[in-house]
């Protein structure tokens, strides 16, 4: 039987927890976790688990991913019951493939917990819903921040020519990029956009524009927290005209 799981922590918001989830939480000797999990969810850990924070961050001290793998072996050597809390879902965007690459190397077996994922929590919480009848009939799932720094190289015509909605993480830093090399591939300025800073938690802020207006929208909320994206035609035109009547009263 596996003593390691990678589970999925959702947004934050420790009811969003799966009951598996939190199961073995509290049955854990070991739980390594990520920075952006919150303190509500941690404190339904098992009193006597070791804690151990393994993690990144956007600015300032992080840890690297070959560290994390390392701890994470050692912890599931010791034969306690190790686990690794990942925000989200571990296999979107979580790095899971380095790490179940580690523990199957070092001859461990071990499980995984999905998680709510944050475009999930983020149309849940504007209640829009990702896809709709004759709009949008696919998703797409962006990371806006690649492993060298800086907007990934997507396929931005691809992308264009599939329609459907295009949800983006750790995009808030390179929106405007994004935004700028969708445009010039074809899609429309005037398409529904919304920014959600902590989506899932109960201090979610949601910031709403177009795609030709939202990184300035987004600049100017100033976000301290980790932004998702949300881009497409099924966001509705209210969200649009919700952009339009903060702008004026602003102005």
């Amino acid at each position: 039987m596996a003593k390691t799981f990678l589970i999925g922590a959702g947004p934050g918001d420790p009811d969003l927890l799966t009951l598996r989830a939190a199961r073995l939480l509290g049955q854990a000797e070991i739980v390594l976790h990520d920075a952006l999990v919150g303190e509500g969810i941690l404190q339904l850990a098992n009193p006597a688990a070791e804690l151990v924070d393994v993690g990144k961050r956007f600015a300032g001290k992080a840890m690297a991913q070959a560290e994390i793998c390392r701890k994470l072996v050692a912890a599931a050597r010791t034969g306690k019951l190790v686990v690794r809390l990942k925000g989200g879902d571990p296999m979107i965007f979580g790095r899971a493939t380095e790490e179940m690459e580690a523990l199957t190397a070092a001859g461990f077996e071990f499980e995984v917990v999905p998680g709510v994922t944050a475009a999930c929590a983020a149309a849940a919480g504007a209640r829009m819903s990702l896809t709709r009848r004759g709009v949008a009939r696919s998703l797409h799932f962006l990371t806006g921040h690649g492993a060298e720094g800086g907007l990934p190289a997507h396929d931005w015509g691809a992308l264009v020519r599939a329609g459907g909605t295009i949800a983006v993480y750790m995009g808030g830093h390179t929106l405007a990029g994004l935004a700028a090399h969708l445009i010039e591939a074809g899609m429309a300025p005037g398409l529904p956009a919304l920014a959600v800073e902590n989506a899932g938690r109960a201090e979610a802020r949601e910031i709403a524009g177009t795609l030709a207006t939202l990184p300035r929208r987004l600049r100017e909320a100033k976000p301290l927290g980790p932004v998702l994206l949300l881009l497409g035609e099924a966001l509705g035109p209210e969200t649009v005209r919700a952009a339009t009547r903060e702008a004026m009263m602003t102005e």
